[in-house]
């Protein structure tokens, strides 16, 4: 554990980018968020991502500091070049190479669902339990695992990339190559895309769901088959990993459907005679990807 007064997080995502920075004892005491403007490509991120910190920086009073990054994707254990991110233009970068030479610093990078995990597991709804499983359904879809208080990366950093599980091989084709993993189904990208691809007409994900709680019946049905692909990609995890719970983030985590016909749906789909894994919704809202990279630092 770092014995520097404070602890500076950024979170990189696709079309935003937050910081923050934790205190001694842990509490935000600064947070900002900037456009990440991916189409300006790698180098202007990571200036973004320059300009952000020096900025929180500033806002510690220039004392010591950890930094940790969170990142969709994970830098590859082979050749160190980021790997699997759905910001494109960074895969096969070397991220943590230009951020160390742009913030002057040596910098730990994560998956982002990683740190989302690991922020609730630490501070949020999964405080108590040994192994909590994160996911975060948002654009894309990711999980990360923790493992008594510390995140599992995997040999490969593959850990907990749950949302590249194909669960029908004759799926849409998703940005990986493959067709039918989780992602393509549950994301808000995924919704949306299907209800567009089945019905012609351009819905956003919240407004799929509140239609259908409206009686639309084209929503009733989208919402339904999300549910249902919900319940095999949860059963089949439950499977593996056996969890002791389950934190749903990311803006999806919100629908409120999900505590009941999605879990109904896991419950029926479960290997075992009944669902004992308390599936919850996050108690640190959209801070906890930007705790968890603070928490990751160095």
């Amino acid at each position: 554990m770092s014995q520097a007064p404070y602890r500076i997080g950024i979170d990189l995502g696709g079309t935003k980018i937050e910081g923050a920075v934790l205190d001694a004892s842990g509490q935000v005491i600064e947070r900002r968020r900037i456009a990440t403007e991916a189409e300006g490509g790698p180098a202007h991120i990571v200036a973004r991502i320059a300009n952000l910190y020096a900025g929180l920086v500033y806002a510690a009073d220039d004392a010591p500091h950890t930094v940790g990054v969170g990142t969709p994707g994970a830098l590859s254990v082979r050749t160190g070049l980021l790997k699997n991110s759905n910001t494109v233009c960074l895969n096969g970068q070397p991220l943590k190479t230009m951020l160390e030479a742009a913030l002057l610093r040596p910098v730990r990078i994560e998956n982002d669902a990683n740190c989302f995990a690991l922020a609730e597991a630490l501070h949020g709804a999964g405080r108590g339990h040994g192994c909590v499983f994160g996911v975060i359904m948002g654009t894309g879809c990711g999980g990360g695992i923790v493992l008594e208080g510390a995140v599992r990366t995997g040999p490969q950093a593959l850990a907990g990339e749950w949302g590249h599980l194909v669960i029908d091989p004759a799926g849409p084709l998703c940005y990986c190559g493959a067709h039918g993993c989780v992602e393509t189904f549950i994301s808000g990208g995924g919704l949306e895309k299907a209800f567009h691809t089945r019905y012609g007409d351009v819905l956003s994900a919240t407004e799929i769901y509140r239609a259908s709680l409206a009686g639309d019946a084209r929503c009733e049905a989208a919402m339904a088959g999300f549910y249902a692909c919900f319940g095999r990609a949860l059963a089949n995890l439950i499977a593996i990993l056996d969890p002791d719970i389950i934190v749903l983030g990311g803006g999806l985590s919100n629908i409120d459907g999900l505590y009941d016909e999605g879990v109904a749906q896991v419950r029926k789909l479960v290997f075992s005679d009944e669902l004992t894994t308390p599936i919850v919704r996050n108690q640190l809202g959209d801070s906890a990807g930007v705790i968890g990279a603070a928490l990751v630092g160095i």
